[in-house]
């Protein structure tokens, strides 16, 4: 009789998992039908970039987690040459089938992160040089309304020239570090994509002074080449269904 009970109990739970599954596809959810993609950068009336329908200079903190449903990992660097940045980390984000690493670096005054410095709780060694510092709560509470400065997006997927090209556009310039790495430069649109030589990518949007800032530190551009003609290779985890060609609309 027990044995029946038990049985009887495990089969109704079982059941009940079963209709969760059931329910939960029929469940609203808010990004299931977005198409927000790397390549659709522009430039707002104001000349800040746009990219991911977030506003570079103007979107927080909060706009992003809202996007990506993710609080993201916050931590404050302190850079070889004394200055102090705050960067939250976003690990695997799938985003319009897309997957990606993003980081965003908020926009603080340095007076404000060299408060936060010293109401750290831990600090611990990069491997560049920089001293990572994990934040008190109450700072990281705080930092929900600070601006984006920086935003960078980290493709899981290798990328060749003809994939940049076809996705992105020919770059106003490209220039390479002593490192063999590529900066394919849009400077109307406010992004860098920087490739080395095994296809890692790595892609910032930024405003007209940061892009500024960052294209000093860069070598003197390298003489225009023809565009690129060969058709490219599929983003990561995309389908033709999902993701539109270069120069269309995608479909609502």
């Amino acid at each position: 009789m027990d044995r029946k009970i038990i049985l009887t109990t495990l089969a109704a739970a079982l059941m009940a998992f079963i209709g969760i599954l059931l329910v939960l596809p029929l469940l609203p959810n808010d990004r299931a039908g977005l198409r927000l993609y790397p390549w659709d950068a522009s430039r707002d009336a104001a000349g800040n970039t746009r990219v991911f329908d977030l506003t570079v200079g103007d979107s927080t903190l909060a706009d992003v987690r809202a996007l990506l449903d993710e609080e993201g990992k916050v931590n404050l660097f302190v850079n070889p040459n004394g200055s102090h940045s705050v960067e939250v980390y976003f690990n695997d984000i799938m985003l319009s089938n897309l997957r990606a690493d993003w980081i965003v670096t908020l926009d603080l005054q340095e007076s404000e992160l060299a408060a936060m410095y010293e109401r750290g709780l831990r600090i611990s060694k990069t491997g560049s040089g920089s001293r990572k510092v994990k934040l008190d709560p109450t700072d990281v509470e705080r930092l929900a309304g600070a601006p984006i400065r920086i935003l960078t997006y980290l493709p899981w997927k290798s990328l060749e020239p003809r994939d940049i090209a076809g996705r992105f556009g020919e770059p106003a310039e490209r220039r390479t570090e002593d490192s063999g790495v590529v900066h394919w430069l849009y400077p109307e649109r406010g992004m860098d994509i920087a490739r080395d030589a095994d296809g890692g990518v790595v892609i910032q949007y930024l405003n007209p002074s940061d892009f500024a800032r960052a294209l000093a530190l860069l070598p003197a551009a390298e003489p225009a080449i023809q565009p690129a003609t060969e058709q490219p290779a599929a983003m990561p985890e995309e389908t033709a269904s999902d993701v539109p060609a270069i120069g269309t609309e995608p479909v609502e």
